[in-house]
Order: C-alpha cells, then structure tokens, then sequence
C-alpha cells in the first residue's frame, strides 16, 4: 500500500513539475514577451556599443594629442605657441573692401531675396 501511494504521489509532483515548465516555457513565447525580449537585447547591444565607441573615441583623441605634440617637436612648432588672431569672413560683401576683386575665382555673389518670388 505504501508503495503504490509513494508512487502515485511521485506522478503527481512529476505532472505539476512538468505542467509548470511547459506553462512557463508557453509564456515566453508568446508574441508580447519575445517582443519583450528582443526590445531588452537591442538596448543592452546598444549601450555595449555606445561605451565602446565613447572608449575609441577617447583613445583616438588620447593618441591624437600625443602624436600632434610629438610632430609639433619635431617640426619646430612647439616653440613658439603664439597663434595668429582667427581669421573672420564676412557674412556679406563688402565692395568697399581692398580685398574685394571684380571677377575673381573667390568673388562671392549676393543673395537677393526677392528673386525667389
């Protein structure tokens, strides 16, 4: 008697164990879930890429100082940091301007407005 009721008992936990796993196993497959799933991969792939991009990045700004320092050694740069003032262009042409030449390569032709209407 003890046997068939320890055996009949271990049916009944072997079918709510099984019965529980395949429940489960169903829920992960249901479109919401993998839809889920595949949502929550991307973005750990996407924050994966974006710090090692932001680590090359910094190692390509790292080694680029350094290579600049080097060549600015070599080249005599590094001596005398003193830079000339930015130059400015102006936003529209001054015919008033020595710089200004008629039918130069550079001559720059001003924007009328009206003659898109």
């Amino acid at each position: 008697m003890f046997r068939r009721t320890f055996w009949f008992t271990t049916g009944v936990a072997a079918g709510v164990w099984a019965t529980t796993k395949v429940n489960r196993k169903l829920k992960q497959l249901t479109p919401e879930s993998l839809a889920r799933t595949a949502g929550n991969k991307a973005i750990e792939a996407g924050h994966r890429i974006k710090d090692r991009a932001v680590g090359f990045a910094l190692d390509v700004r790292d080694n680029m100082a350094v290579r600049e320092a080097e060549l600015g050694d070599a080249l005599g740069i590094n001596e005398n940091p003193e830079l000339s003032a930015p130059r400015r262009f102006a936003a529209i042409e001054n015919r008033n301007n020595p710089k200004y030449v008629e039918g130069s390569a550079y001559q720059t032709y001003p924007y009328n407005r009206n003659e898109d209407h």
